[in-house]
């Protein structure tokens, strides 16, 4: 069965829901950070490249280039606060979740 909550200290990722908390506060996500941000969390550490991620993010359907995913990843780091630092950039690759430590 997959997994159906993703947690990182204040923030859970409902899958099943789709829905975000942070400090028990909801945010409000577009789907594509929704899918951006739970493909990330999903795995801390692991580098996604850019394409790998207009992938996972548009699923087939609509058209989305590398640079948008940098506009959505902007916006998610934005809404998360502090939190966004968690999102980092792997320059000329694309992004990773940092590992909690």
């Amino acid at each position: 069965m997959p997994k159906e909550r993703i947690e990182h200290g204040s923030l859970v990722i409902d899958l099943a829901c789709h829905e975000v908390q942070l400090a028990g506060e909801p945010l409000d996500l577009t789907l594509a950070e929704f899918r951006l941000l739970a493909c990330l969390a999903s795995r801390p550490g692991r580098v996604f490249p850019r394409g790998q991620l207009v992938r996972q993010i548009t699923a087939g359907d609509y058209h989305v280039t590398d640079r948008n995913v940098d506009v959505h990843i902007a916006a998610i780091r934005r809404k998360l606060g502090d939190a966004g630092m968690q999102i980092a950039t792997v320059r000329g690759i694309g992004y990773k979740f940092r590992e909690s430590g």
